[in-house]
């Protein structure tokens, strides 16, 4: 079986065709639980076949999506081409439409997180002590310039892409999420405005 790639670069007009509630919810479905059909993306989705088949055909527009050669009959099967994607603010700039969609994408994905991770404290008095007491949560800052901050962003991508793998000698290995958000705090907080926003 075929291997997606690791991750896809969006220009602008693949932006604005993924800053939409339910293809983003499409090609999340996909990148969790793997190949499926429109019928049983629908379902999972709440909503119909005939819009699910037409938001996977707009985001295999941008090769965000690819059909499978699961198919049977009339039935198409998907799947997400790549297990992430990305995309630069500075590829963006002058285009209303595609810094809009960002904003709202950015937006989606952090609430997204919210709901996920409260999702997890839900239900971690019935996981195991080992597995309550690996699942940290934390924060820091850091004093960097934007080239810095890419430079240690990138350093992230790489040790993450060490651990995507599953561990072959062991049958404990789960799927965790790992989410990071780095922003300058004194566009965040007033109270810190003094920082420099050079």
């Amino acid at each position: 079986m075929d291997v997606p790639a690791s991750s896809i670069q969006l220009d602008p007009a693949a932006l604005r065709v993924l800053a939409h509630p339910l293809r983003a919810r499409l090609l999340t479905a996909l990148r969790m639980n793997g190949g499926a059909t429109a019928t049983a993306l629908a379902r999972e989705l709440d909503t119909n076949t005939g819009a699910t088949s037409y938001h996977l055909r707009k985001l295999a527009s941008v090769g965000l999506v690819e059909e499978t050669e699961g198919g049977r009959g009339k039935e198409r099967w998907w799947r997400a081409s790549t297990v992430s994607h990305e995309w630069r603010e500075r590829d963006l700039a002058g285009d209303p439409d595609a810094e809009a969609a960002s904003d709202w994408l950015r937006r989606h994905y952090f609430v997204g997180f919210a709901e996920r991770y409260g999702r997890w404290l839900d239900a971690a008095a019935g996981e195991s002590l080992d597995w309550r007491d690996a699942a940290e949560s934390g924060d820091a800052e850091i004093r960097v310039s934007p080239d810095r901050l890419r430079e240690f962003q990138a350093e992230l991508s790489t040790l993450l892409d060490r651990y995507r793998d599953p561990s072959p000698d062991d049958d404990r290995s789960r799927r965790v999420a790992v989410y990071f958000y780095t922003f300058p705090v004194d566009a965040a907080d007033p109270a810190d405005a003094q920082e420099s926003k050079a």
